[in-house]
């Protein structure tokens, strides 16, 4: 009996403890452990954005971009709030991130420096104004508004005001329509080129949609080959064609009114700019005279009239060569 009861004390006391292990789950670790505690409130709407596929291998978890955060997530101290993670984004629990910029664009960058649009963000303007990747994007979310036609240029205008209100102004891109974006001009990543542009010059990003201005011609206009903006405001402006100024005193900042034939302001019409010629005893301009004048020049398309192919021509004219 002795032996039997022994045998029974025995096995009951081994499959009672492997039914203890079997029974008893292991903790989970890395990101698994970290929605132990940060639910659906605390991510909403995640599950469909690119960093949110389980299955894919190249998404992320929680570690990858917030470290591995101990002191956060094993807190034995009981601390309210608790310890910040490593890396934290934005805004945490309504207060701001005390990480550098740089420090979580590095977390970013650690994936996404694989392509040439993200190759000159180091010493980029952004970069060195201490803007971080998620001053513009929204990693915990389902749709980034940066990514959209319809909500980026909504993000650039929280820095950029100046060109939100060119941008209301009559003529302007199609961007508040919704058929351009910012980054349709700009490499807000970096660029080898002035002010962000996508080419290497202005012109270049420019000739991406107006290829008909690119040239070459035989009579080249000077400050168009230049750079566009010489005459206009890529933004937006109150002058047609996103002109700086309005035609003629746009030309004229740089050329000096002429005339024709001796018609016009500097021919000598009474009572206009210079003084009357010697001999003049009427207007030099009538009703039936024609030409460059004061008339043509300040009320109609001014220099327009004739240089109607201000941004280059080929028109082999000896007489008027230039843009006729």
């Amino acid at each position: 009996m002795r032996i039997k009861h022994v045998i029974a004390f025995f096995c009951f006391s081994l499959f009672g403890a492997l039914g203890a292990a079997w029974a008893a789950e292991p903790e989970p670790t890395g990101a698994a452990f970290c929605v132990t505690c940060h639910d659906e409130d605390d991510l909403p709407g995640m599950s469909r954005s690119a960093h949110g596929f389980l299955a894919d291998k190249r998404a992320p978890d929680c570690l990858d971009c917030h470290g591995p955060s101990k002191a956060h997530a094993y807190d034995k101290t009981g601390s309210s709030p608790l310890p910040k993670p490593d890396v934290s984004f934005g805004k945490l629990f309504g207060k701001l991130t005390t990480n550098e910029a740089h420090t979580r664009s590095q977390a970013c960058q650690s994936c996404h420096d694989k392509d040439h649009k993200r190759t000159l963000w180091s010493g980029s303007q952004h970069e060195a104004a201490d803007v971080a990747c998620d001053n513009c994007h929204k990693v915990h979310a389902n749709h980034d508004k940066v990514l959209t036609k319809a909500g980026q240029t909504e993000v650039c205008y929280t820095c950029h005001a100046e060109q939100r209100s060119q941008l209301a102004k009559p003529s302007h891109h199609p961007i508040p329509e919704g058929k351009m974006t910012c980054s349709d001009c700009h490499n807000t990543h970096g660029s080898a080129g002035p002010k962000l542009v996508k080419r290497d010059t202005i012109n270049d990003t420019c000739y991406t949609c107006h290829a008909e201005k690119r040239g070459p011609f035989v009579q080249q206009h000077e400050p168009v080959a230049e750079n566009c903006v010489n005459c206009h405001n890529s933004h937006g402006s109150v002058v047609a064609g996103m002109l700086t100024a309005r035609a003629p005193l746009l030309c004229q900042q740089c050329h000096t009114p002429h005339v024709s034939g001796g018609v016009g302001a500097l021919g000598g019409q009474s009572g206009v700019y210079a003084p009357a010629a010697a001999g003049q005893a009427v207007p030099q301009i009538t009703s039936t005279t024609n030409g460059k004048n004061v008339v043509n020049m300040w009320q109609g398309r001014s220099c327009m009239n004739c240089h109607t192919q201000v941004h280059g021509s080929n028109s082999p004219s000896i007489t008027n060569p230039l843009m006729r």
